[in-house]
C-alpha cells in the first residue's frame, strides 16, 4: 500500500510538472506571438509616417516650385524698377555732372 502511495505521489508530481511545462509553453507562444503583433504594428506605423512625411516633403516641393514662377516674375519687376530709378536719377543729374566735369576740364590752375 505504502509502495502504491510512492507511485500515487510521484505520477502526480510527473503530472504537474508536465501541466508546468504545459503553461510554460503557452505562455511563450503568446509571447511570441505578441511580439510579432507588435512587431507588425510598429512596421505599420513606420510605414505610415513615412508615408506621411513623404507625402508633406512632396506638397512643399510643389508649393516651392509653383511660387518659383511668381518669384521670377516679382523679382524681374523689382528690377525693372530699380533700372528706371536709375535711369531717372541719371537724367536729372546728368546735365550738372557734365557742367561740372566741363569747369573742371576746362579750368586751368596754376
Amino acid at each position: 500500500m505504502e509502495a502504491n502511495r510512492s507511485q500515487n505521489g510521484i505520477q502526480q508530481l510527473l503530472a504537474a510538472e508536465q501541466e508546468a511545462q504545459q503553461i510554460v509553453n503557452a505562455a511563450r507562444n503568446a509571447k511570441m506571438a505578441r511580439l510579432r503583433q507588435a512587431k507588425e504594428e510598429a512596421e505599420k506605423e513606420i510605414a505610415d509616417y513615412r508615408a506621411q512625411v513623404e507625402y508633406e516633403f512632396q506638397k512643399k516641393v510643389a508649393e516651392s516650385s509653383g511660387d518659383s514662377g511668381a518669384n521670377v516674375k516679382r523679382l524681374e519687376i523689382e528690377t525693372d524698377e530699380k533700372i528706371n530709378h536709375l535711369k531717372n536719377e541719371a537724367a536729372r543729374i546728368s546735365h550738372d555732372v557734365v557742367g561740372m566735369l566741363l569747369k573742371n576740364v576746362t579750368t586751368v590752375r596754376n
